[in-house]
């Protein structure tokens, strides 16, 4: 039977991984969307991230309950001081999110083909988001077996390789388009400030892989 410091312990990580499921429909939601250039369809987009700081709120307060009624184990409490870091990075990934979303309104049936074809080839970036926002999910439902944490963590660190690879090449198509007609275009300026901060979303769960690591393993936070 689990005590009741582990039974709060492990309600922590279920209501942050339900804070990254959200965050991951948020992504695949978003995906189809942009794969259609539909406007109409960006509105439910939101819906998955309207509770991300109320839920964040109600974990921070539960670890401080945590740590005010019980008195957690030291591993237990290096996990408590870990998720108390994590929610601060669940929070800028919703920022991030909502903002992406909110921008890539850009994308509707008048957009000209080439703000298009960009749009399109960036998606590869949510694709690897998402692989790293599951991924992540599974390294907190993981808590006994380092092999497969370390192995998580180091798929994640794969997808944060491919998208900055990703965005890379991008934005090196972009200047040359910009080059070729010899102008500054203020809307793929723009367009490239959208998709990085898309690309930040995944370097937030990096943050989080090195707390879950701290908790699972040890080592410096």
């Amino acid at each position: 039977m689990l005590s009741k410091n582990e039974e709060k312990l492990a309600e922590v990580r279920a209501r942050t991984a339900k804070i990254l499921e959200n965050l991951t429909n948020s992504q695949k939601l978003a995906l189809q969307s942009l794969e259609k250039c539909d406007t109409r369809s960006f509105e439910q987009l939101k819906v998955p991230l309207k509770s991300v700081n109320n839920d964040v709120e109600e974990i921070d307060n539960l670890i401080l309950t945590i740590f005010a009624l019980y008195t957690p184990e030291a591993s237990d409490l290096r996990e408590m001081v870990a998720f108390l870091k994590i929610t601060s990075s669940l929070q800028r990934i919703g920022t991030n999110e909502k903002n992406y979303i909110k921008n890539m309104g850009i994308c509707n049936p008048e957009t000209n083909e080439n703000m298009k074809r960009i749009i399109k080839e960036s998606l590869s970036i949510n694709r690897c988001t998402i692989n790293a926002l599951e991924y992540t999910i599974e390294m907190i439902n993981e808590t006994e077996d380092r092999d497969k944490i370390q192995d998580l963590a180091a798929k994640i660190a794969v997808e944060y390789s491919k998208t900055d690879d990703i965005y890379t090449v991008i934005e090196k198509d972009v200047l040359q388009m910009m080059h070729q007609n010899h102008q500054l275009n203020e809307e793929y300026i723009n367009l490239l400030k959208y998709i990085r901060k898309n690309l930040k979303i995944v370097d937030r769960l990096e943050d989080i892989v090195s707390r879950l690591m701290f908790a699972r393993i040890g080592g410096k936070l």
